[in-house]
């Protein structure tokens, strides 16, 4: 038995002496405020109303057991309420700075259908850890290494000359015989991918065939990164969403597959299964995953 929705039949029905138009007040057919009724009192072992005239009227015991029904009814309707709120409650997730307007607009869309209203606070990789470590948001979308990955992204070096080759072959940078004062290209790496897993090894491909340091940078920018590869013969080391927005030819690089890795930290593991479970494929767009790697997209 429904105990609140018999509850709520039999206050409406006391205060309208008449099980007609109480039923109609609780908006349900009389049968069924009848039988709600009755399966109370059958519940409490005691009669409620006393049907003996055409007058509705309630028993001592009904009028005993009015207060604790109402309670009971008003107790339910706040429960309601607050379960209203709590699933118009802002869900604060922080994303790569990175991500592209319409991408993160149906990331929205598709979790307000899941009851998630997102409001996304876009980060760079340190920034997005630290305001989950601060629960300044609920969760955020993480840089890791690819073998911890929920999301995977291909890395590859872009830029304005023609790249012949299938891959990039970094030896191509390194210093020749030209002159001291020649400009020595460089290749570019934007804030989101200034992270260990995919710095580091860049760097130490780049010692190996022999580049000099300076050859290898952090840009303060993506937008600085991609306006000095715009107007140079630098490369920007990028995903391929990112060459083909900004217009640019992309290669994978020879010798070491670079990739972003992406996962969920939050600090309540449901908030985490739900953005994997639920909005995977949205996220995986934010993000620049392939449709056909494998990853839903």
């Amino acid at each position: 038995m429904d105990v609140v929705a018999a509850c709520r039949a039999f206050v409406s029905v006391s205060g309208y002496g008449s099980f007609t138009a109480g039923a109609a007040a609780a908006r349900i057919p009389q049968s069924v405020a009848s039988r709600r009724i009755a399966a109370l009192e059958e519940h409490l072992g005691d009669r409620l109303f006393d049907r003996s005239s055409r007058a509705v009227t309630l028993t001592p015991f009904g009028r005993d057991m009015l207060p604790s029904a109402r309670r009971l009814v008003d107790l339910a309707d706040a429960m309601k309420h607050d379960a209203d709120r709590a699933r118009l409650r802002p869900f604060r997730l922080a994303v790569p700075a990175i991500c592209a307007a319409r991408p993160l607009a149906l990331l929205v869309a598709e979790g307000r259908k899941h009851h998630l209203h997102l409001e996304l606070r876009k980060a760079g990789p340190a920034e997005r850890r630290e305001l989950c470590r601060t629960l300044d948001v609920r969760a955020a979308v993480v840089a890791v290494p690819a073998a911890e990955a929920t999301w995977q992204v291909p890395l590859g070096l872009a830029g304005q000359t023609h790249l012949e080759p299938s891959t990039v072959f970094l030896e191509a940078l390194r210093p020749g015989r030209a002159r001291s004062t020649e400009r020595r290209a460089r290749i570019w790496i934007q804030p989101e991918d200034d992270v260990p897993h995919i710095r580091d090894p860049l760097t130490r491909l780049g010692q190996a065939v022999g580049l000099q340091p300076a050859q290898v940078a952090v840009a303060p920018s993506l937008v600085d990164a991609a306006a000095t590869t715009l107007g140079s013969t630098d490369l920007l080391l990028c995903s391929p969403d990112q060459a083909e927005e900004l217009g640019l030819r992309w290669r994978p690089v020879s010798g070491t597959p670079l990739t972003r890795g992406y996962d969920i930290a939050a600090a309540v593991r449901e908030d985490a299964h739900q953005l994997r479970s639920l909005l995977h494929a949205g996220i995986g767009r934010c993000l620049g995953v392939a449709a056909d790697d494998g990853q839903p997209a």
